[in-house]
């Protein structure tokens, strides 16, 4: 006898997430990701029980938060390695030469 569809545990903390940390209603992403809203409640109450999915989502959470913060720092690295090969560029096509200012020789 088939039970169903089998649903991996990532998917059901996703669908889970949807509802209790996004705000949405339990009867939309049911109807979105085609599944009943009763295997949805039924899902959330397991994983509102496990405290170990819980730290899990926490982990994700941080891990999420270290990455965006490793990316935005790599972003403004390359910024600034991309303005000092414009400006390395700009001094080769002089030849080398650093353009200087001459004090005017007005009396």
């Amino acid at each position: 006898m088939n039970k169903g569809i089998r649903f991996t545990d990532e998917f059901k903390q996703d669908a889970v997430a949807q509802v209790v940390e996004r705000g949405y209603a339990v009867s939309e992403v049911a109807e979105r990701l085609g599944i009943s809203t009763k295997s949805l409640y039924t899902w959330k109450s397991q994983f509102a029980k496990s405290p170990r999915a819980r730290s899990e989502v926490a982990d994700q959470a941080a891990e999420i938060r270290r990455l965006k913060r490793e990316l935005a720092r790599v972003t403004e690295e390359r910024t600034i390695l991309k303005k000092g090969v414009a400006i390395v560029r700009h001094w080769l096509k002089n030849n080398g030469r650093v353009p200087l200012l001459r004090a005017s020789s007005t009396p």
